[in-house]
């Protein structure tokens, strides 16, 4: 009985790290944009300090993944529960890396004024907040049905990343002097709309995880 508690907390445990992993790319996103939205270099660099605290946790996990495998031998639920915990940290942490990216861009623009007024790009962290928070709540309860529209939302933020896109060009032909702040917009779109493509992959694996079956979202 002993063993066998120790197992479940074990799970337990890594279910809970995993959720905090989640929660802190999650907030790597929104803070970054707020960030842009509101020229704050001092809370773009208080990100990037603390996404090492996210690289951490990553490697933590997998070895807490690694050492359920080599000593436990799970089965079934379980196993899927473990092989998805390894799978979706990868996602996680590359969402912390673009968040990071994105902040890195907010350090040098900040100080100027922006080649155009951020309209979209609010919006699509919107998208993938919710797209964020979906996630971490189907992991957590197994209701999986909050998923089924990834697709969707991710065609959503794929359009809103084609505007932002063309916009900025336009600007850039109209304007030359605005190259370099439109350039970085488009940069920030484009990690955003890479963010969301990582909410899918995410979503994918918690709806095997849940049901056995390979369902590709986006």
């Amino acid at each position: 009985m002993k063993v066998r508690k120790e197992y479940l907390d074990a799970l337990e445990t890594l279910k809970k790290d995993t959720l905090k992993m989640g929660e802190l790319s999650k907030t790597a996103e929104e803070n970054a944009i707020k960030a842009l939205v509101n020229h704050d270099k001092a809370l773009a660099s208080k990100l990037l300090e603390e996404n090492v605290v996210i690289d951490k946790l990553e490697f933590d996990i997998e070895n807490q993944c690694m050492r359920l495998l080599a000593l436990q031998q799970p089965m079934a639920g379980d196993l899927r529960l473990i092989g998805t915990c390894l799978k979706i940290i990868t996602d996680l942490d590359r969402i912390s890396d673009l968040a990071g990216d994105i902040a890195e861009i907010v350090v040098q623009i900040a100080d100027e004024p922006y080649a155009k007024p951020l309209i979209d790009i609010p919006r699509i962290s919107e998208i993938t907040q919710g797209m964020l928070t979906d996630c971490l709540a189907a992991f957590e309860t197994q209701k999986i049905e909050m998923l089924r529209d990834f697709s969707e939302r991710d065609d959503q933020v794929d359009g809103l990343f084609g505007q932002i896109r063309r916009e900025l060009v336009a600007i850039m032909i109209e304007n030359p002097r605005t190259i370099t702040s439109a350039s970085h917009l488009i940069f920030i779109a484009l990690h955003q709309e890479r963010i969301a493509d990582h909410a899918c992959n995410i979503a994918s694996r918690i709806i095997y995880m849940v049901t056995g079956k390979r369902k590709k979202l986006g």
